[in-house]
């Protein structure tokens, strides 16, 4: 059985952009058409499944790039999961 690799894994920074640029969550939520529970999630970085849509209306009322508000972080491994043999 082969072991899990680690291909890293992506972590929404929305919370900290939104203080970084003094922005209430209710006024992106109304810009955005989002309910406060749905920005919340993003917000606590707790999707399993990013919808796309969401992530435009966001980045569009914010004006602001995807990768202003979501990282990719690579694995702790160093190889990235290459094999040396």
């Amino acid at each position: 059985m082969q072991d899990k690799v680690d291909y890293g894994h992506f972590e929404i920074t929305l919370e900290v952009y939104l203080k970084k640029n003094n922005i209430s969550k209710n006024h992106l939520a109304e810009k955005a058409n989002l309910q406060r529970t749905q920005l919340n999630t993003y917000c606590k970085s707790n999707i399993k499944r990013l919808d796309f849509d969401v992530l435009a209306r966001i980045c569009y009322a914010l004006n602001c790039e995807l990768a202003d508000i979501l990282s990719y972080i690579k694995p702790q491994n160093i190889d990235g999961g290459k094999n040396n043999g």
